[in-house]
């Protein structure tokens, strides 16, 4: 307030302010009221100060008022304090005629608060870029969150500069310093910008002033180990693992791991056991005690592959198997606290923690099993007792199971049926598990009956068996019941919505319905989960070609060689489209590379010789037609196609030759003597007259054979007319011939297959069985003997 305020100037106006030192100078303040200068002083000082309308109070010459910081004298003599520390708007040079300045604006800002308001900005907006790139790298944008570390770095460093201009170095904030630099250590590590990385680690670690920097030496050594540089590596994890006190046990166990591991990359599998021997000895984990299995098996220590699965037993996983999610009683409340708890995220990592434990030792004891004694039969029996004395008791049925599929994968197939029978008085779990892998076998042997059987008590044992409810379907889907499969594969996938076998198997039973589009959604709903599986693109590349869209089949194909480039039956597939659509270069260019990768395809080859006839490069096809004459040797017409393009190619003498050696072959073909015949006598050689003599021969038996069968054919009609079983034996002799035609030829339902390998599984089972009809990969009519021989047999063959 004003009145708190006590002007008490000396008469010399050189120090007018020095009673900051000199507490007893005299001033009159009688006249206030008429003093200009001081009514002047109150009336601008910040312009609201109200005037002053009577002396002060027990005030005169006598009694002088006193100026100091912040403290004044009353009339009795006691100390007070001031509210303004200077006299507003007075300076020396105010009364040397300076300009009145209340307000200070003349002298300039106050740096020292502007400053410090500036640092609190500039502060707050690096916190705020640290942690805007933290939560961009959650979200997975790596490159922002780089971008936003830099910026943070760089406005931190203006930050430190600042303060280094008006402040000791000792001032600095190093909490802010050391977390703008990890963050940016870190986001350089996520981009894989690891010299970078490395470098920015480098400048924490190296700092004296950063006390814990030392424990970023693991971090390095992690961006060492991503770069194989696994000697670096176990130097820094070493050196961070002196740094690292006694009492963090566990960071110190996980640095002794990582050394163990490195160790392994190296080789060195000595050193591994030793860090992993400590760490079972101390502080026992699932990981140690894998990795050192996997080191004792490295060096083939049978006995001490034994003691350390043992360990591995008796790691606990310090979750509770009480049954504590099942309902003591029928309380409300009670079962209505299990239910909410039952697959919260508590429960869903306590599975996942007893899934990993068991993936670790079902791993190990099917490393070691086949290692540890003289066969693997009697090493899974080991493994298999010592589970059962430990607290994964359950797991001793899994391994019997897996005993069975490594007797599949060795082709033992009794041995595998054997060892699964014995599941058939276990419980449902295990008896489920084990009917479901017979059902499979005996599906792959074809005993359609022993795997409905099997099938049926997989399903009664688990109705909500996935993979035994697509086994039942398969069985119903070979004997011809399209509508029942799809019920089974329905059900399978309304127990479990990603079995992909039974969603795959569905979309064929929909197509062998005709059900098209249904077929075609669930392909797609496939190839969405399965981006890159060639079976599933085939399929939908043939539903579009049935469709009539030979366009999206195309582009679908396309899309299928691009993951299996090799597959000649997709090329030859592109190609005929390719055909059908008119484009002959495209469709050229396709069947070549299917011949590139697999020479032996009839259609293939038969596609590029008439190709290269049609574009008058005979000689070319040439070589073509060889080798379909070296795959079919029985089959005339292949041989009588080169001999046709050696003459159409003008070579007389070579087609001539050519079939003189068909004639030796095969005496009784009609076309080769015709044209050799023709040959003779156009070329002018004596031999004419034999061969004329020999085509009417064979022109005459050939007459009388197709009397007979003209005859054999009016007596089995006849026969059949008067009811006679004659007729039905040779209508079934009939037929048996024709189906072994058919069969002499190579077929055009010939199934696609992809080039990889694919792992047998005894959940999956293709219910496209070898008496099925699969999908066709060409369309292409062939020319049979009549068509070749009426094509061969115009007019204008020969040159005038």
């Amino acid at each position: 307030m004003m009145q708190n305020v006590h002007l008490a100037p000396k008469a010399d106006e050189d120090d007018l302010y020095s009673g900051y030192n000199d507490y007893n100078p005299t001033f009159d303040t009688e006249d206030l009221e008429n003093d200009t200068a001081f009514q002047q002083a109150v009336r601008t000082s910040h312009g609201r100060r109200p005037p002053m309308t009577a002396k002060i109070p027990g005030t005169s010459a006598s009694r002088p008022l006193a100026t100091g910081f912040g403290v004044s004298f009353s009339s009795d003599g006691v100390a007070r304090p001031l509210t303004a520390v200077h006299a507003a708007g007075y300076t020396k040079a105010a009364l040397r005629g300076s300009v009145f300045d209340p307000l200070g604006q003349a002298r300039g800002p106050a740096p020292p608060l502007e400053m410090k308001n500036e640092d609190t900005y500039v502060k707050k907006k690096v916190n705020e870029l640290v942690e805007e790139s933290c939560i961009a790298n959650s979200c997975g944008d790596l490159k922002l969150a780089l971008e936003k570390a830099k910026d943070a770095g760089r406005k931190e460093r203006v930050l430190v500069r600042q303060r280094e201009q008006i402040a000791s170095p000792e001032n600095i904030n190093l909490d802010l310093t050391y977390s703008v630099l990890f963050n940016l250590a870190s986001q350089y590590s996520a981009n894989e910008m690891y010299a970078e990385a490395l470098n920015t680690y480098q400048v924490i670690v190296k700092n004296k002033m950063f006390s814990n920097g030392g424990r970023l030496k693991v971090n390095m050594a992690n961006i060492y180990l991503k770069q194989r540089n696994y000697s670096k590596a176990i130097k820094f994890y070493r050196m961070a693992l002196d740094q690292i006190p006694n009492v963090h046990k566990e960071m110190r166990i996980k640095i002794m791991q990582n050394i163990g591991v490195a160790f392994i990359k190296t080789g060195q599998y000595t050193d591994g056991i030793s860090s992993f021997e400590h760490i079972m000895s101390t502080s026992p984990n699932l990981k140690a005690g894998f990795n050192l299995i996997l080191c004792y098996f490295a060096i083939g220590d049978r006995e001490q592959m034994k003691k350390a699965f043992q360990k591995l037993i008796t790691v606990p996983l310090e979750i509770d198997y009480d049954d504590k999610y099942i309902s003591p009683n029928d309380d409300p409340h009670t079962n209505l606290l299990i239910e909410a708890i039952k697959n919260d995220q508590l429960r869903q990592m306590e599975r996942e923690r007893k899934g990993m434990a068991e993936k670790y030792i079902m791993t190990a004891a099917k490393l070691i099993a086949p290692a540890i004694e003289t066969s693997f039969a009697i090493g899974y029996d080991w493994c298999v007792e010592v589970v059962k004395a430990s607290h994964y008791v359950e797991l001793a049925n899994d391994l019997e199971i897996n005993k069975a599929i490594t007797y599949l994968r060795q082709k033992d197939f009794y041995q595998a049926v054997e060892t699964l029978k014995m599941f058939e008085k276990k419980d449902s779990r295990v008896k489920s598990a084990a009917a479901t892998n017979l059902s499979f076998l005996y599906y792959l042997e074809n005993e359609l009956a022993q795997a409905a059987n099997y099938a049926d008590l997989a399903v009664n044992s688990d109705r909500y068996n996935p993979s035994a409810l697509t086994n039942k379907g398969n069985t119903v889907f070979a004997n011809g019941d399209y509508e029942k499969a799809a019920e089974f594969y329905k059900e399978a996938l309304r127990n479990d919505s990603s079995c992909t076998e039974a969603l795959y198997n569905i979309g064929l039973t929909y197509k062998k319905l005709n059900r098209i589009d249904e077929a075609l959604d669930c392909f797609l709903k496939l190839q969405a989960i399965l981006r890159n599986s060639a079976q599933v693109l085939y399929q939908i590349a043939s539903l579009y070609e049935i469709m009539e869209d030979p366009n999206q089949a195309i582009e679908w194909l396309m899309q299928l060689i691009s993951v299996v480039p090799t597959d000649s039956h997709a090329l030859s597939k592109l190609g005929e489209l390719y055909d059908n659509e008119g484009d002959k270069s495209q469709a050229f260019q396709y069947y070549y590379e299917s011949y590139r990768y697999f020479p032996s395809n009839i259609e293939v080859i038969e596609w590029l010789g008439a190709y290269y006839i049609d574009t008058q490069f005979c000689e070319k096809a040439i070589q073509y037609f060889e080798r379909a004459a070296l795959i079919q040797p029985t089959q005339v017409k292949w041989q009588l196609m080169v001999a046709s393009c050696y003459r159409r190619s003008g070579n007389y003498q070579k087609a001539l030759d050519t079939y003189k050696e068909i004639h030796r072959k095969f005496p009784e073909n009609v076309e080769c003597l015709r044209f050799l015949v023709r040959l003779c006598t156009d070329m002018g050689l004596k031999e004419v007259q034999e061969y004329v003599t020999k085509l009417k021969r064979v022109e005459k038996l050939k007459e009388i054979r197709e009397q007979r069968v003209k005859s054999g054919r009016d007596g089995s009609a006849r026969s059949r007319r008067e009811g006679s079983g004659s007729g039905d034996s040779g209508g079934s002799a009939k037929g048996e011939r024709l189906s072994a035609k058919l069969r002499a030829l190579p077929g055009t339902n010939e199934p696609y297959e992809s080039s990889g390998n694919k792992e047998i599984d005894a959940s999956y089972v293709d219910p496209l069985g070898p008496q099925t009809e699969r999908p066709k990969t060409a369309a292409r009519k062939r020319m049979d003997e009549d068509e070749f021989a009426d094509e061969e047999l115009g007019e204008d063959l020969l040159p005038e």
